[in-house]
């Protein structure tokens, strides 16, 4: 169920963004332009916006019952259930202090001087 669902969004969400890009341009993003956009009393209800509106509202449907599905299989599991019970895990390897201090100057290498 959760995988059919997953499909959906993801068409829904592809479907959406091509909806989205085919629209034409009304300049009126941001405040910016001179097109009036939504002061203007005229109500457009292309097909193009109407079919962005239901896209997404499907979209947030989806995710919403997506979200739940996953909140009740994850309820009560791990990732620490699927570590092998044999007891082959061991702790890491801790370093000692002084291998995490930066080298001395002393440390570094010899070279021999530049002949020109």
């Amino acid at each position: 169920m959760e995988t059919v669902l997953l499909l959906v969004h993801l068409i829904v969400a592809v479907c959406l963004i091509g909806i989205v890009l085919l629209q034409r341009s009304e300049g009126g993003g941001l405040g910016m332009g001179g097109g009036g956009g939504a002061v203007t009393g005229r109500a457009a209800a292309t097909a193009m916006t109407k079919l962005t509106w239901l896209f997404g509202t499907v979209f947030l449907v989806n995710s919403v019952i997506l979200t739940v599905l996953s909140a009740q299989n994850a309820t009560g599991s791990s990732v620490i259930d699927l570590l092998p019970d044999d007891g082959a895990v061991e702790a890491p390897v801790v370093p000692s202090g002084e291998s995490l201090l930066p080298p001395t100057p002393g440390d570094a290498p010899l070279t021999p001087p530049r002949s020109e």
